[in-house]
């Protein structure tokens, strides 16, 4: 049986070199509010229902893109497992089990086919608004 549908994708992590640069870009320029600072090298934004995440990394390790993820909307926590139990099912491969967050939010992370790495979230105040 399939999980309950998903509320859509309104989350992206990057990885960057310049934290506080890219803040100033993305807070100062266009308009995104700080969520949450959990540290020097983290910083999540928010703008309406979007979600912005920004780590901070000292290189790009060769990759050919500074994206670390996708985040997929869920609308109730327990729907997190849901989605873990159906995706592991279907032999999907996943980087990190689910997780409960300090912040309220529950996710665990997946690959896609293509190796991008997809966050299935709850997370309270996307869900909200």
């Amino acid at each position: 049986m399939k999980p309950p549908v998903t509320a859509g994708l309104f989350h992206v992590a990057l990885r960057v070199r310049d934290i506080k640069t890219c803040e100033h870009f993305y807070v100062d320029l266009l308009g995104y509010a700080v969520e949450w600072r959990p540290d020097s090298d983290n910083l999540y934004l928010s703008c309406g229902r979007d979600n912005l995440a920004l780590h901070q990394v000292d290189s790009i390790d060769g990759r050919t893109t500074t994206l670390d993820h996708i985040g997929i909307l869920l609308k109730r926590a327990e729907d997190v497992d849901l989605w873990y139990q159906f995706l592991m099912k279907h032999n999907v491969e996943i980087d990190k089990p689910p997780r409960s967050h300090r912040d309220g939010a529950r996710s665990f992370y997946c690959f896609d086919p293509e190796g991008n790495r997809i966050q299935m979230i709850y997370h309270p105040p996307a869900v909200k608004a």
